[in-house]
Protein backbone atom coordinates (compact mmCIF):
# COMPACT_ATOMS: atom_id res chain seq x y z
CA UNK A 1 0.00 0.00 0.00
CA UNK A 2 1.32 3.69 -0.75
CA UNK A 3 1.20 5.87 1.35
CA UNK A 4 0.78 9.01 -0.82
CA UNK A 5 2.35 11.52 1.75
CA UNK A 6 5.95 9.53 0.91
CA UNK A 7 5.46 10.06 -2.74
CA UNK A 8 3.36 12.81 -3.61
CA UNK A 9 3.26 12.52 -7.22
CA UNK A 10 1.45 10.06 -7.09
CA UNK A 11 -1.42 12.38 -6.54
CA UNK A 12 -0.85 13.66 -10.14
CA UNK A 13 -1.94 10.80 -11.98
CA UNK A 14 -4.97 10.96 -13.78
CA UNK A 15 -6.04 7.37 -12.30
CA UNK A 16 -5.78 6.45 -8.86
CA UNK A 17 -6.23 2.66 -7.52
CA UNK A 18 -7.72 4.07 -4.14
CA UNK A 19 -7.64 0.36 -2.61
CA UNK A 20 -3.95 0.94 -2.91
CA UNK A 21 -3.11 4.12 -1.12
CA UNK A 22 -3.31 5.56 2.54
CA UNK A 23 -2.60 9.14 3.96
CA UNK A 24 -0.96 9.19 7.68
CA UNK A 25 -0.90 5.21 7.76
CA UNK A 26 -4.95 5.16 7.26
CA UNK A 27 -6.43 4.05 4.12
CA UNK A 28 -9.55 4.81 2.55
CA UNK A 29 -12.40 2.36 4.10
CA UNK A 30 -10.36 1.70 6.99
CA UNK A 31 -12.59 2.15 10.40
CA UNK A 32 -12.22 6.13 11.21
CA UNK A 33 -11.34 4.92 15.07
CA UNK A 34 -8.23 4.06 13.81
CA UNK A 35 -7.00 7.55 13.35
CA UNK A 36 -5.02 8.17 16.05
CA UNK A 37 -6.91 10.26 18.49
CA UNK A 38 -3.43 12.31 19.38
CA UNK A 39 -3.17 13.81 15.65
CA UNK A 40 -6.90 14.95 15.71
CA UNK A 41 -7.51 18.85 16.01
CA UNK A 42 -10.87 19.60 15.21
CA UNK A 43 -13.80 17.69 14.20
CA UNK A 44 -17.40 18.30 12.21
CA UNK A 45 -20.17 15.74 12.84
CA UNK A 46 -24.05 15.90 12.64
CA UNK A 47 -24.58 15.70 16.15
CA UNK A 48 -22.69 19.91 15.90
CA UNK A 49 -25.43 22.24 15.78
CA UNK A 50 -23.38 25.18 16.71
CA UNK A 51 -19.43 25.65 16.35
CA UNK A 52 -16.96 28.53 17.41
CA UNK A 53 -13.50 28.53 16.20
CA UNK A 54 -10.90 29.77 14.33
CA UNK A 55 -7.45 31.22 14.73
CA UNK A 56 -6.36 32.27 18.73
CA UNK A 57 -10.17 30.78 19.34
CA UNK A 58 -10.61 27.74 21.50
CA UNK A 59 -13.35 25.88 19.59
CA UNK A 60 -16.37 25.22 21.29
CA UNK A 61 -19.12 22.43 20.05
CA UNK A 62 -22.67 23.17 20.98
CA UNK A 63 -25.73 20.14 20.29
CA UNK A 64 -29.17 21.40 19.24
CA UNK A 65 -30.08 21.60 22.94
CA UNK A 66 -27.40 24.29 23.18
CA UNK A 67 -25.30 22.20 25.47
CA UNK A 68 -21.72 21.95 24.75
CA UNK A 69 -19.85 19.42 23.26
CA UNK A 70 -16.27 18.30 23.96
CA UNK A 71 -13.99 17.49 21.05
CA UNK A 72 -13.60 13.99 22.38
CA UNK A 73 -17.70 13.53 22.31
CA UNK A 74 -17.47 15.08 19.00
CA UNK A 75 -14.72 12.78 17.81
CA UNK A 76 -16.53 9.83 19.20
CA UNK A 77 -19.66 10.79 17.10
CA UNK A 78 -17.82 11.45 14.28
CA UNK A 79 -15.92 7.99 13.79
CA UNK A 80 -19.34 6.24 14.72
CA UNK A 81 -20.89 8.24 11.69
CA UNK A 82 -20.41 11.07 9.25
CA UNK A 83 -18.02 14.18 9.66
CA UNK A 84 -14.58 15.47 9.04
CA UNK A 85 -11.57 14.57 11.11
CA UNK A 86 -9.19 17.60 11.18
CA UNK A 87 -5.39 16.86 12.43
CA UNK A 88 -2.24 18.17 12.73
CA UNK A 89 -0.22 18.43 9.67
CA UNK A 90 -3.47 19.75 7.88
CA UNK A 91 -4.36 16.67 6.39
CA UNK A 92 -8.28 15.88 6.64
CA UNK A 93 -10.29 12.83 6.82
CA UNK A 94 -13.75 12.60 5.35
CA UNK A 95 -15.84 9.79 7.43
CA UNK A 96 -19.12 8.22 6.32
CA UNK A 97 -20.86 5.24 8.21
CA UNK A 98 -17.82 5.41 10.26
CA UNK A 99 -15.16 4.78 7.62
CA UNK A 100 -12.52 6.23 6.46
CA UNK A 101 -13.90 7.63 2.67
CA UNK A 102 -11.92 10.45 1.93
CA UNK A 103 -8.36 12.47 2.20
CA UNK A 104 -7.70 15.92 1.95
CA UNK A 105 -4.00 17.38 1.86
CA UNK A 106 -3.45 21.23 2.11
CA UNK A 107 -0.54 23.29 3.43
CA UNK A 108 2.67 22.63 3.54
CA UNK A 109 2.19 19.23 2.33
CA UNK A 110 1.45 20.97 -1.54
CA UNK A 111 5.21 22.76 -1.16
CA UNK A 112 6.03 19.44 -2.92
CA UNK A 113 4.24 21.05 -6.36
CA UNK A 114 5.62 24.62 -6.00
CA UNK A 115 7.54 24.40 -8.93
CA UNK A 116 3.75 24.40 -10.68
CA UNK A 117 4.00 28.42 -10.93
CA UNK A 118 1.33 28.05 -13.66
CA UNK A 119 -2.15 27.16 -14.59
CA UNK A 120 -0.51 26.01 -17.64
CA UNK A 121 1.65 24.17 -15.70
CA UNK A 122 -0.59 22.52 -13.47
CA UNK A 123 -2.35 21.61 -16.73
CA UNK A 124 0.54 19.95 -17.82
CA UNK A 125 1.71 17.93 -14.63
CA UNK A 126 -2.14 16.52 -13.77
CA UNK A 127 -3.49 16.52 -17.42
CA UNK A 128 -6.60 17.68 -18.37
CA UNK A 129 -9.59 17.74 -16.39
CA UNK A 130 -13.05 15.97 -16.78
CA UNK A 131 -14.22 19.58 -15.48
CA UNK A 132 -13.45 22.89 -14.04
CA UNK A 133 -15.35 25.13 -12.39
CA UNK A 134 -14.12 29.06 -11.78
CA UNK A 135 -14.07 30.03 -8.07
CA UNK A 136 -14.19 33.65 -7.48
CA UNK A 137 -14.86 36.65 -5.33
CA UNK A 138 -16.80 39.70 -6.26
CA UNK A 139 -16.30 39.30 -9.74
CA UNK A 140 -12.74 38.39 -9.49
CA UNK A 141 -11.10 34.51 -10.73
CA UNK A 142 -9.85 33.58 -6.91
CA UNK A 143 -8.90 29.78 -8.86
CA UNK A 144 -10.49 26.56 -10.24
CA UNK A 145 -10.95 23.35 -8.65
CA UNK A 146 -10.18 20.79 -11.37
CA UNK A 147 -12.39 17.45 -10.72
CA UNK A 148 -10.44 13.92 -12.28
CA UNK A 149 -13.24 11.52 -12.19
CA UNK A 150 -11.03 8.57 -12.88
CA UNK A 151 -8.88 9.81 -9.96
CA UNK A 152 -12.05 10.73 -8.08
CA UNK A 153 -9.71 13.73 -7.25
CA UNK A 154 -10.28 17.60 -7.13
CA UNK A 155 -7.30 19.95 -7.35
CA UNK A 156 -7.92 23.62 -6.57
CA UNK A 157 -5.61 25.87 -7.79
CA UNK A 158 -5.09 29.41 -6.48
CA UNK A 159 -4.98 31.65 -9.12
CA UNK A 160 -3.86 34.79 -7.01
CA UNK A 161 -0.85 32.75 -5.43
CA UNK A 162 0.00 30.33 -8.22
CA UNK A 163 0.01 27.54 -6.27
CA UNK A 164 -1.93 24.22 -5.37
CA UNK A 165 -3.81 24.98 -2.50
CA UNK A 166 -6.17 21.53 -1.99
CA UNK A 167 -5.98 18.05 -3.21
CA UNK A 168 -8.35 16.00 -2.09
CA UNK A 169 -9.29 11.79 -3.16
CA UNK A 170 -12.21 9.91 -2.42
CA UNK A 171 -15.42 10.37 -1.66
CA UNK A 172 -15.90 14.37 -1.87
CA UNK A 173 -18.62 15.90 -3.94
CA UNK A 174 -18.25 16.45 -7.41
CA UNK A 175 -14.95 14.12 -7.56
CA UNK A 176 -17.08 10.63 -9.03
CA UNK A 177 -18.95 12.86 -11.89
CA UNK A 178 -21.99 14.26 -12.80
Amino acid sequence: MMEILENLDVLSQPHLDLTAIRMGGIALGAPAGSIPRHKILEAQSSVVARYRGGDDIDSEYHDRDGRRLTLDQVIDHTVRSDGFLYCAEELTYKVSAGLVVGFAIYGPHLSHFAHLTSYEDLLDTFGTPDVVREEGAYGDLMGYALFYWGARKQVKWDATGHRVSLINVGDFKGNAGP
